[in-house]
């Protein structure tokens, strides 16, 4: 299962059947936690795009720290959920009014001319899509990972919630939107939409933040995302997982 074609210029995007800047065709969904030291700027940063008529829709975790004050001004709506990306990604489609869902982390920037990108994926044919990473860090190893990633995603159709994953609505509400899991989430998303058809892969890069390669090690990160996918792959519960990773799973 690898990507599926799809025209990636802005030129293409617009055709009359389907105008991109019609108010509120895509909603934006960005789960956060504890994020004040970066929210102000990245959520600035989808200025142009809510002038475009996106819809940008914040859905905090339970933070304890400014998240929620810094965000209310920059977005049209913040949402509490319980904690858990699955969890605080599905509150926020349910909330939302886009036919066609945008989920971005809150440490990920999108590439100029996003939702032209998007419109022209799906008027090409294409049901949900991704966008190739780039790592924000100057460490050479980045590079190497960042390609890896990109590769893998095309070569097996399975995005990961670092590439912006976009989806129309109908689509992500017939496979029932993201498992309620504490780990592996984009994953298992990107599981059902492959049943449902190829991804389209957009080569223009989403720029995700370092700070878990850096806090880390980048070999040290490397290795732990390996035998956490593969032990997902061969049944793990996402939970032990989520432990293993450094986070919290809540309480159900």
């Amino acid at each position: 299962m690898t990507c599926s074609p799809a025209r990636n210029t802005a030129a293409s995007a617009a055709p009359p059947a389907m105008a991109p800047l019609a108010a509120r065709w895509l909603s934006v969904i960005v789960p956060v936690l504890d994020e004040a030291a970066t929210i102000a700027s990245q959520l600035a940063g989808l200025a142009a795009l809510r002038r475009q008529g996106a819809e940008l829709l914040v859905v905090d975790g339970g933070s304890t720290d400014e998240t929620l004050r810094l965000a209310h001004p920059l977005a049209d709506r913040v949402l509490a959920s319980a904690r858990g990306r699955a969890a605080q990604m599905n509150a926020g489609a349910a909330a939302s009014g886009g036919e066609v869902l945008l989920f971005l982390h809150a440490d990920t920037g999108l590439p100029p001319a996003a939702a032209e990108l998007i419109h022209a994926a799906l008027a090409g044919g294409a049901v949900w899509g991704r966008f190739d990473v780039r790592i924000d860090g100057p460490q050479r190893m980045l590079r190497v990972v960042e390609r890896m990633m990109n590769w893998r995603s095309r070569l097996t159709g399975i995005a990961t919630g670092d590439q912006a994953v976009f989806v129309r609505r109908e689509v992500f509400e017939r496979i029932g939107g993201f498992p309620d899991l504490p780990l592996m989430e984009d994953i298992a998303l990107a599981k059902r939409l492959r049943r449902v058809g190829r991804p389209a892969c957009l080569r223009q890069p989403v720029r995700t933040s370092a700070r878990r390669w850096q806090k880390h090690g980048v070999l040290r990160t490397i290795l732990l995302m390996w035998r956490l996918r593969a032990s997902y792959f061969f049944g793990a519960d996402p939970r032990r997982l989520a432990i293993r990773y450094g986070y919290s799973p809540r309480d159900d």
